[in-house]
């Protein structure tokens, strides 16, 4: 006959449960911090390092975008600063397009994607949240077919840039690139 101490299983039990709970409600509330701090939707703290978002085993519809990141005096790089970026996916209403990656040691950033989809009355647009240090800016990269342009918020917090914070688009034989500035 086995001897069994109730007590200490019982003990056992209940402080494996207190551990999971406080670890899951801890973890929930962390990410809802997270992503309620977040101007967009769509945002996923847990995307993957890469810099190449394209989706689809063919390649037809790429959107090269490349920049510079600025500290806010508009003319010294933040240096590998972090760079997250998302967006629609191509016929979806899903966020499947992201990913995250750094600046180089002189701001410069480039990754490449397929064209967003867009929200119904709304322009196709690519998600960025940017973070060095304690400073942290969100901005959007709105798209047609033919131009990209820049929003209000980020006319706003990117004036000392000048005329380099607005984009440059271009189209070529692989696609789209467009060149889009950002402070932090």
């Amino acid at each position: 006959m086995k001897y069994f101490d109730t007590s200490r299983r019982d003990f056992l039990g209940k402080s494996a449960t207190v551990i999971v709970g406080t670890a899951l409600l801890s973890s929930q509330f962390t990410l809802g911090n997270v992503l309620s701090q977040n101007p967009f939707e769509g945002y996923n703290p847990y995307a993957e390092t890469k810099n190449d978002l394209r989706t689809g085993l063919i390649y037809l519809n790429n959107v090269k975008v490349s920049g510079k990141i600025f500290l806010t005096d508009g003319t010294q790089p933040a240096a590998n600063a972090n760079i997250e970026v998302w967006h629609l996916s191509p016929g979806s209403k899903q966020y499947k397009n992201r990913g995250k990656f750094s600046a180089d040691e002189n701001g410069n950033y480039q990754f490449v994607t397929d064209f967003p989809n867009r929200k119904e009355g709304k322009k196709p647009r690519i998600y960025f949240k940017i973070s060095s240090g304690d400073a942290i800016t969100y901005t959007e990269l709105l798209l047609d077919r033919h131009q990209a342009y820049i929003n209000e918020t980020h006319w706003a917090n990117n004036q000392l840039l000048g005329d380099a914070m607005l984009p440059s688009f271009r189209e070529t034989m692989q696609g789209k690139e467009i060149q889009f500035n950002i402070t932090i």
